[in-house]
């Protein structure tokens, strides 16, 4: 008998009250489970643009260090203005008011530093600016000076993002 007034029910478009409340708790989970799937597809993407950052970061840290210690007293101009195009900041303005003498020393000494990164990695992130610790072999030759050994520097270099990108803000060697 309850299966034909169940059977009259839905005939008539009326469902019993069991099925109803199924059918809510079903359309509850499906909520919850599209919710949890949403929400962690967002932190996913978070997490790549985090680490895209981090790694833009660490690439100009690098880039900075390099330029640094790549100079070529033939190339000089190109290199202080590659390094003046790398920087910001009170950093650029005081290489920018000490890059003549610097290139007038390097052109009289004839010399060339040649820097090779062997490791960079992030000290430290603040916002938009990060600590880049780089760590850099740098030979460097002169004009009339014997054959010298490579020397190993470590480097912090801060970097601030200055439009789409990141430019070096400081430099300071490390122990």
């Amino acid at each position: 008998m309850a299966e034909q007034a169940d059977e009259l029910r839905d005939a008539a478009g009326v469902q019993p009250p069991r099925r109803r409340r199924l059918q809510a708790v079903g359309a509850s989970v499906l909520a919850l489970l599209v919710g949890v799937n949403v929400w962690a597809g967002w932190r996913e993407v978070q997490t790549r643009r985090a680490a895209e950052v981090r790694e833009q970061m660490v690439t100009a840290g690098r880039a900075g260090a390099l330029a640094l210690t790549t100079i070529d007293h033939n190339e000089v101009d190109r290199d202080v203005q590659r390094i003046l195009d790398a920087s910001t900041g009170a950093f650029r303005d005081d290489f920018a008011q000490r890059a003549e003498p610097f290139k007038a020393a390097a052109r009289k000494a004839a010399s060339t530093s040649v820097g090779t990164v062997r490791a960079a990695g992030l000290e430290a992130v603040d916002g938009d600016s990060a600590r880049v610790l780089v760590a850099l072999t740098v030979m460097t030759s002169n004009r009339g000076a014997p054959e010298q050994q490579p020397k190993s520097w470590r480097t912090r270099v801060t970097v601030t993002k200055v439009d789409d990108g990141f430019k070096v803000a400081a430099v300071e060697f490390v122990q």
